[in-house]
């Protein structure tokens, strides 16, 4: 029974072993026209030599013809010399001319120099040495070439046609001449049907309105549309994007960026960070989004401006930018902080205004009221006046006795600005204050609780180093004891202290800070390339499923690990 079955198992394994296809056995080069016929022992030994006569000498192996001035054929070695206006045509498609081309007929390879041209329907190679694998469809080069087609201008040192892909592996000084653009690349894959262009390390592309850096991308160069998703950067449009995966699309005059991303506003000397963020050219605006920030860099760092929205908005021509922060707008600067509704910020005027609910925080002192607006001197860029508009109210924690709060409000707050630093605050119309005073040794003098038509309250180091009253002043200075805690209050009193922003972090709340960033594929996972140009010429050619592409960043923000 067990011999049976081995002898079965060695009969199947007989059978395979023999149905096995073999592999092609190779095949001679065939004589089509010999013209002229001679040998030279000496110098081709066993070679058979031809020479043309009113026509020129042919040959042809296994679907391809070389016609060429003198053939020098070595029969037993299965082997061609072929010299003089060579050309050598596989079917119907490629065209190779030479000065001289070496054929091997056992490994279908072709080796051709001298002035070598390499054509078909799509693309002409130009080099001086030029290696042509019939059996891998393959065709190389690695002293520099050059590839014309109907777009673009190839030139590398190193490269690599794969025939039925159709796709081109450039290496080492590689460069692309276009009419619109220039693109420089360490390493270039080139598709020639679809004129798509794949890089790898250090990549530029310069155009007539933009310049791109990548060192890993993707460039339609039919279009001037594309992405990178390694160290990239763009100058667009007065800007530099930056981020992990930064798209560009020159026609619909549109940039934008996905995770980790820094927008420069190279004229007005502002900086957007956020993960994600687009560029509109036409509008000359910037919407951004996802932990995004607008920050007003200034000469010294703390004095630099930080604004914070669900979204950003930046728009217009640069002497007249207009941000706008919409939906828990914050902001933080060095002694002054709030937060509001909206921002709008209008560089023209130097006007930003905290719109509904603003509160700020100068120092320890916190503001409220229907409306604030901050002026910023035109000239010099600093904070030059604050105004509360309606219900202004003013409040500190009484920073030695630690118990009460120091308040002052009236209708209107108007406040000065010097070097940055608010120095004179200016309440107006039906003023009120609740004061805690003490001597020079700290100890309590007492409570004063004053109504009068106005208030001048003069800051120093962000405290109150002085109060005046305007326009018969009605107050009384109350021994601790004697006021009760009731009457220390004034009317709308509200204490957000807790609320306060103390850095430029605070204004990020936990969802800011606990974003899930989309996969950018390709960054810590490989891409087939050959897959992807494939899928993506199959969306250009399906007008049903192909959706147009108008996103962000194209292909590279999907949440894919592929």
């Amino acid at each position: 029974m067990h011999r049976t079955v081995l002898g079965a198992i060695l009969l199947l394994f007989t059978i395979s072993v023999f149905c096995q296809e073999k592999p092609e056995e190779p095949k001679q080069i065939n004589i089509v026209y010999g013209a002229n016929f001679t040998k030279n022992e000496t110098e081709y030994p066993g070679a058979s030599i031809f020479s043309k006569d009113e026509k020129q000498v042919q040959f042809e192996h296994q679907g391809a013809d070389l016609w060429c001035d003198v053939a020098i054929y070595f029969q037993k070695e299965n082997r061609l010399e072929a010299i003089g206006n060579v050309l050598l045509k596989q079917g119907d498609s490629i065209e190779m001319t030479a000065k001289k081309i070496n054929y091997q007929g056992d490994i279908k390879l072709a080796k051709a120099w001298g002035d070598v041209v390499l054509t078909n329907a799509d693309m002409t190679l130009k080099t001086d040495t030029l290696r042509f694998d019939r059996i891998k469809q393959e065709a190389y080069y690695q002293d520099y070439g050059t590839v014309i087609d109907s777009a673009n201008t190839l030139t590398s040192k190193i490269g690599r046609y794969f025939m039925e892909l159709k796709k081109y592996q450039f290496l080492d000084s590689v460069h692309i001449q276009n009419p619109e653009y220039i693109l420089d690349s360490e390493q270039l894959d080139y598709y020639t049907t679809s004129k798509n262009a794949y890089m790898y390390g250090p990549s530029t592309i310069v155009g007539e309105t933009y310049k791109i850096y990548c060192e890993r991308g993707f460039y339609d160069t039919k279009v001037e549309s594309g992405y990178g998703i390694k160290n990239t950067k763009i100058n667009y449009n007065n800007r530099i994007v930056e981020g992990d995966s930064v798209y560009f699309n020159k026609a619909r005059e549109f940039a934008s960026a996905t995770n980790n991303i820094t927008v420069t506003d190279t004229i007005n000397n502002g900086i957007i960070r956020a993960h994600y963020a687009e560029v509109h050219k036409a509008k000359d605006s910037v919407f951004a989004t996802k932990r995004a920030v607008s920050i007003l860099v200034q000469e010294k760092e703390q004095d630099s401006l930080y604004v914070h929205g669900d979204t950003l908005m930046i728009t217009g021509k640069p002497d007249e930018r207009i941000t706008r922060a919409f939906r828990n707008a914050k902001f933080f600067k060095k002694d002054l902080s709030g937060k509001c509704d909206s921002i709008h910020s209008e560089e023209k005027t130097g006007i930003t205004q905290l719109i509904k609910n603003p509160i700020i925080w100068n120092g320890a002192n916190q503001m409220t009221g229907d409306s604030i607006h901050l002026i910023t001197d035109l000239k010099t860029e600093k904070l030059d006046s604050l105004k509360v508009l309606q219900n202004a109210f003013i409040i500190s924690l009484d920073s030695i006795g630690k118990k009460g709060y120091n308040q002052a409000k009236g209708i209107n707050l108007y406040g000065k600005f010097i070097e940055n630093e608010l120095k004179i605050i200016d309440l107006v119309q039906n003023t009120e204050v609740v004061y805690y005073m003490y001597n020079d040794d700290n100890e309590l003098i007492g409570i004063d609780k004053t109504v009068c038509s106005a208030i001048r309250i003069t800051m120093e180091n962000n405290d109150v180093e002085d109060l005046t009253f305007f326009t018969n002043p009605d107050g009384t200075i109350y021994p601790e004891k004697e006021l009760p805690e009731n009457s220390r209050i004034l009317k709308g009193f509200v204490w957000r202290g807790d609320e306060r922003i103390l850095t430029k972090d605070d204004i990020f709340d936990d969802d800011d800070n606990n974003l899930v960033l989309p996969v950018i594929r390709g960054i810590d996972n490989p891409i087939d390339i050959d897959a992807e140009e494939a899928e993506r010429s199959q969306n250009e050619n399906d007008p049903v499923n192909n959706i147009p592409n108008n996103k962000a960043t194209d292909p590279r923000s999907k949440k894919s690990t592929n």
